[in-house]
């Protein structure tokens, strides 16, 4: 692993510690501020008991004191009763004592149910307090918790400062602006390769890439998100080697196929390349990829005839005929770069082909070494 390399992962490191701790420093006021909100709504609890005692308590009164209102009104009546003359006047008396009988009945069943529930208010008042102490111990317990955290966090968060603000000073000036720039943008400026795949995006690497990676000669940044790439042997976990299974004869491609593809290890200037031919209405048409990004070189070319009349000199002896077959409407969608599993299938199928080509060449050079006697 590149020098620069690993001072970038202990800056990136304390870059993540920084922000854990801001974050966690950040979230415990509002902790706190739900705590004593939970404790707000138990005290709001027990003052809306308390005020329902007194309201009940002035209720009663109240009712006591009409009962005694009514008292004096019946009292009043039969004094004026023994005044009377007429037998209406009597009776109209007895009814008014009535109605105040009646009265002080209705009184005192209102007081009556008040005193039921008030044994029920006042169990309330009696919870709601106990459920007060409780929360109040245990907030108090949680405030003084959280106050101890964040010290403890502004203590962290100060030892980490120092120690990114002294990774940032050994990093190289034009490096630091790349990892900051991209830092910004998606959170982190590095990411570890694994299994040919950059971990913080999840895009799979082109092979000469990952091989460029794990040789740690150079700086590599993943095409798909800008990160600075970095290996990790250490992170790799051994594959028990699988038992191999019986060899299968390869297919071989058919002749008068419609779409063909070679490898040309040497094409004029381009070096290895993959051409895919294409037959389609009395005319040939022929793309050339680099064997090792996909990517394509150069336009399509198409000339009148089949590719095997049409592009005679791209079939040389050094051409490999290699399998595959797909839909145009997919060598479309590709756009100007073969897909990487695309491309590691026509790998394997190469890697296939040389492998049998190899006992015929050494039959043909055994035949040649000693040649049969005239």
């Amino acid at each position: 692993m590149l020098p620069e390399v690993q001072k970038l992962i202990e800056l990136q490191q304390a870059d993540r510690e920084i922000q854990r701790l801001r974050e966690e420093i950040a979230a415990l006021p509002k902790k706190v501020a739900v705590i004593e909100a939970k404790l707000a709504g138990t005290k709001a609890g027990l003052e809306a008991a308390k005020a329902a005692v007194k309201a009940d308590d002035a209720a009663r009164r109240k009712h006591e004191q009409a009962i005694l209102d009514e008292q004096g009104k019946i009292s009043k009546f039969r004094d004026q009763s023994l005044a009377v003359k007429t037998n209406e006047q009597y009776k109209a008396l007895l009814h008014e004592i009535q109605f105040a009988e009646k009265d002080i009945r209705a009184h005192e069943d209102k007081i009556l149910e008040l005193m039921v529930n008030a044994e029920t208010r006042e169990k309330e008042v009696k919870a709601a307090e106990a459920e007060l102490k409780e929360e109040t111990a245990e907030i108090e317990k949680e405030k003084a918790e959280a106050r101890r955290r964040t010290a403890e966090d502004e203590k962290l968060l100060a030892e980490w400062t120092a120690k990114r603000d002294q990774a940032r000073a050994a990093v190289e000036e034009t490096l630091l602006r790349q990892y900051d720039r991209v830092a910004k943008y998606r959170g982190t400026g590095l990411s570890e390769v694994r299994d040919h795949k950059c971990l913080a995006c999840q895009v799979m690497l082109r092979p000469q890439t990952y091989n460029e990676v794990r040789s740690g000669g150079s700086l590599v940044a993943c095409d798909s998100c800008q990160r600075i790439l970095y290996y990790d042997s250490t992170n790799d976990v051994p594959v028990a080697a699988p038992t191999p299974a019986p060899r299968k004869r390869r297919p071989h491609p058919k002749f008068d196929a419609s779409q063909a593809w070679y490898y040309r290890p040497d094409y004029r200037e381009q070096g290895e390349v993959l051409l895919l031919f294409l037959n389609a209405a009395g005319e040939s048409q022929r793309r050339i990829y680099d064997a090792h990004t996909g990517r394509q070189i150069g336009d399509i070319f198409v000339r009148p005839g089949e590719y095997r009349l049409a592009f005679p000199e791209d079939l040389t002896e050094d051409a490999i005929r290699l399998n595959g077959n797909w839909e145009e409407s997919e060598l479309e969608a590709w756009g100007s770069e073969i897909p990487m599993v695309v491309l590691d299938l026509l790998q394997r199928d190469l890697d296939l082909a040389r492998a049998e080509a190899k006992p015929r060449v050494r039959t043909e050079a055994v035949a040649a070494e000693h040649p049969a006697a005239s």
